[in-house]
């Protein structure tokens, strides 16, 4: 819904703000028409993607909802993105944040600006409004983090539970083909060339460069506002979704942090909350004003004498690839963590199955194939069509499953499951893969939450060890937080694997895991129903800004996910692609208002034998272009992965045209030993 704005707004659509060394980053702001006359507190953005075209018509109704209401709203390209000069050369890096302070000065010596600013962001954006965050300027007076991380290692795109991600590849070819696009030469003038011609030269297969930190090193430390939270000195709300990838970082952060805090986790994939999905959806932009109101302005907006956390309370829903909605309610904790959270233990039995009490002693044998995860869905979906996990009946039947007997009465759970084993592997590599599922009545499995573990780091993720193939070890695996409703008459199914693909990269050799039932437990967070709960106020219905700018879908792209047995190979081949338009050029949208077409389509590959690590193979492909008349930016980026037993191989190219001629072509071959991974 279009929200009518108290405040008339005036649109900057380009400012250069200068750096000590002599960079301008480019900013768009959007201020309250009077602002000149009646300063007013600066809400920053900080992000790589691409202010002017890209991002456009998502920037304008949440910036313009905030100006309208009495800020100042500004979104700024990182250096080396978008508009602004320089060179991007990783994530979340010293400099980045060292700008960020410059750019937070700035603000405070602008005539609209009264000297206090917050910083928001999902994503990269809520990253560095943390990591800034800890480096306390005093100006920075509060932050909101969505689908952010405080453990750069423990909780990103690159390992889970030391076992590395496909996403990793994913997430740093779409980072590889965005680096390559040159700056508006609208916005920037004649050495626009220049500027490109430099971001050419200095981009690189970014996978690659970080699969060489392949434990829990300086590298990822540096940027983890977890090492050390007393250094974040203004109030934080950590906003996340349960479909998102970085929820178990809000809890981790009113846990260890000292400030003022809020957190709110809704059903929500990786998303802003008024557009969330799955549903519902809700007035965040309101809820994000009531919070800057507070901090900013010095009102009583009453957000600070709610519950610190709210979440959505999931319910049982028939597993689809797709859910507009999650059955479920809005609950509440006054502090977290909550005393009224208490443990749930179901220890294994042989049959296999869970009980209450403790069963005698036995040993069953693992062996996952390794296309084991197909029905996992994404680890980091962005509420698109095809991404939820599907019913887990095929992935189970390739599991070790431990069954509880029908629940008398529903069961609730809010909090980190955690699971102990005792167990032994044949081979000195090894993964596990833990689910918790929830079985109805008709035998359906729906996925409830997971975690994954390289036995190599069951002492830690800074320095991995070998296992001693046959010896027993015992270790606690702590599954991803979750707000779960189990209905009376369903299971409790927990499923163990030894593979899980294709979001983690197999081990190189099959496993065979022998888990020892006598003292492994699986230990439920759970919490009792309370009245209070019905009692909360109800988030208002979600409201924007009229848009200056649309995007209009000239040939708008048809997305296709399959999954395929090649009975000849005996190959399994997950794939994705977004089809429609000119692939060569990407599916085409319009923006009118800057007179500029953009083209984005992608193709993901995952192969895998079942019997066959190293027949596993990546392949991701990034197809981006940006036209305006005769002017006609293509960038064409693939990388591919494979693996042997000792080292993996990551293959890339890229290929960029400017009209009809082919102005950079350049071909990579990486090979990166792995340590233990």
């Amino acid at each position: 819904m279009v929200s009518e704005l108290p405040h008339m707004v005036r649109d900057i659509e380009n400012v250069f703000i200068p750096m000590a060394d002599g960079c301008r980053l480019a900013a768009r702001i959007w201020l309250p028409e009077d602002a000149e006359n009646r300063p007013v507190p600066a809400l920053l953005e900080y992000i790589p993607y691409r202010k002017r075209d890209f991002m456009r018509v998502r920037d304008e109704p949440m910036h313009r909802y905030f100006a309208g209401h009495g800020y100042a709203a500004v979104r700024v390209d990182l250096r080396g993105s978008g508009d602004s000069d320089g060179i991007l050369e990783d994530e979340y890096l010293p400099r980045e944040q060292e700008d960020a302070l410059t750019v937070i000065d700035w603000l405070t010596r602008q005539s609209w600006c009264d000297g206090n600013i917050g910083m928001t962001g999902i994503s990269w954006g809520g990253f560095n409004a943390l990591q800034v965050a800890a480096r306390a300027p005093a100006a920075l007076k509060a932050v909101i983090a969505l689908c952010a991380s405080d453990d750069r290692y423990a909780d990103d795109v690159h390992y889970m539970g030391g076992c590395m991600l496909t996403e990793n590849q994913q997430w740093g070819t779409v980072l590889f083909s965005l680096n390559a696009l040159p700056p508006d030469p609208e916005v920037v003038g004649k050495r626009w060339q220049r500027m490109w011609r430099q971001r050419l030269e200095h981009n690189k297969p970014f996978p690659a460069f970080w699969m060489r930190h392949q434990r829990r090193d300086d590298y990822w430390k540096q940027g983890s506002v977890g090492e050390d939270f007393s250094r974040i000195r203004c109030p934080v709300y950590a906003v996340g979704g349960w479909a998102d990838g970085y929820s178990n970082a809000v809890m981790r952060m009113l846990a260890g942090l000292s400030v003022p805090r809020k957190g709110l986790i809704g059903p929500w994939a990786h998303t802003f909350p008024h557009l969330g999905v799955p549903g519902p959806a809700i007035g965040y932009l309101q809820e994000a004003l009531r919070w800057w109101d507070h901090w900013l302005r010095g009102l009583d907006t009453g957000i600070m004498s709610e519950p610190m956390l709210r979440v959505w309370m999931q319910e049982w829903v028939t597993p689809e690839p797709f859910h507009p909605i999650r059955p479920g309610r809005w609950v509440a904790e006054r502090v977290w963590p909550s005393t009224r959270v208490r443990p749930l233990t179901l220890h294994l039995h042989a049959t296999p199955s869970m009980e209450a009490k403790p069963g005698p002693s036995n040993t069953l044998d693992l062996c996952s194939p390794q296309s084991t995860g197909l029905s996992g869905g994404d680890w980091c979906g962005f509420g698109g069509e095809g991404e939820s996990p599907l019913d887990q009946r095929a992935d189970d039947g390739k599991s070790l499953v431990f069954d509880s007997a029908p629940l008398v009465d529903d069961t609730e759970i809010f909090g980190a499951p955690e699971f102990t084993l005792t167990l032994a592997s044949d081979r000195p590599n090894a993964i596990l893969a833990v689910r918790l599922c929830e079985v109805g009545t008709d035998g359906a499995s729906l996925l409830v939450t997971y975690g994954l573990l390289n036995l190599t780091h069951r002492n830690g993720h800074e320095r991995p060890e070998p296992l001693t193939p046959g010896e027993p070890f015992t270790v606690t695996l702590r599954l991803n937080d979750i707000a779960h409703r189990f209905a009376a008459g369903h299971v409790v199914r927990l499923a163990l694997s030894s593979a899980y693909w294709p979001m983690v990269w197999p081990t190189a050799e099959p496993v065979t895991l022998t888990i020892q039932t006598a003292g492994s437990c699986l230990v439920l967070p759970a919490r009792e129903p309370r009245a209070a709960d019905d009692a909360l106020p109800q988030f208002e219905r979600p409201l924007v800004a009229a848009p200056v700018s649309s995007q209009v879908e000239l040939e708008p792209p048809r997305l296709v996910r399959t999954i395929e047995r090649d009975l000849v190979n005996n190959e399994v081949n997950y794939r994705l692609v977004s089809e429609g338009g000119d692939l060569e050029a990407g599916s085409v949208a319009r923006i009118e208002e800057i007179d500029m077409d953009l083209g984005h389509t992608v193709e993901r590959r995952w192969v895998i034998k079942d019997g066959d690590p190293l027949a596993a193979r990546a392949v991701m492909v990034e197809r981006l272009m940006l036209r305006r008349g005769d002017w006609c930016v293509r960038v064409h980026a693939s990388t591919e992965m494979t693996a042997t037993q000792g080292r993996f191989r990551l293959r890339a190219a890229l290929r960029v045209e400017l009209g009809e001629e082919e102005i950079y072509v350049r071909e990579w071959d990486e090979r990166i030993p792995r340590e233990l991974v």
